[in-house]
């Protein structure tokens, strides 16, 4: 099966983590193996703790610390968001049916090969997201936008996560298998 990419959009506190948990459990219970891109904005936000091994590693210089505990394996890259690619990133996704992308807009917002879920709050932000998002898959949010649009269908990740992951399927993954 080809691995196929999603980037979830929208505004602060628009519903996209919940969008990518909900679906991340739902694709996962029908067999799919799932990944997912997170983009934080905060510019001094560091995954790594301060004063621990991995971080006293990094201020010595290391530019990739890998950490291996029992059940997981972190790496750690060195790396400003300027000198990386969408495709770098998709790379460290391997063996993975689906990709969920978080943020990222500027990597994501016009590349027409990654279909989008919008989630919106208001039906302004629907309308906006017509305009500069393309393909759109579907929307998600707080704010139905079953009249917007009728060719792009809306499901409530929140309420009714089955709905947005069978138009995944119907949409991406089922034409993987003819």
């Amino acid at each position: 099966m080809k691995t196929r990419v999603i980037a979830v959009v929208g505004s602060k506190k628009s519903g996209k983590t919940t969008t990518i948990e909900n679906l991340i459990k739902e694709l996962t219970k029908r067999g799919y193996k799932t990944a997912a891109i997170k983009h934080i904005s905060e510019p001094n936000f560091t995954i790594d703790t301060p004063n621990k091994d991995t971080w006293r590693f990094a201020q010595a210089g290391a530019k990739t610390i890998i950490s291996v505990a029992t059940n997981e394996t972190a790496t750690i890259e060195k790396t400003p968001i300027e000198n990386l690619t969408l495709n770098a990133l998709l790379k460290k996704c391997k063996n993975n049916n689906i990709i969920l992308i978080e943020g990222l807009k500027k990597l994501t917002a016009t590349n027409k090969n990654i279909p989008k879920i919008i989630t919106t709050k208001t039906t302004t932000e629907a309308t906006n997201a017509l305009k500069n998002y393309k393909p759109i898959l579907a929307f998600s949010g707080p704010n139905p936008t079953d009249t917007l649009s009728p060719e792009i269908p809306y499901a409530d990740a929140l309420k009714n996560p089955e709905k947005l992951a069978t138009i995944i399927e119907n949409k991406l993954l089922k034409k993987d298998n003819c």
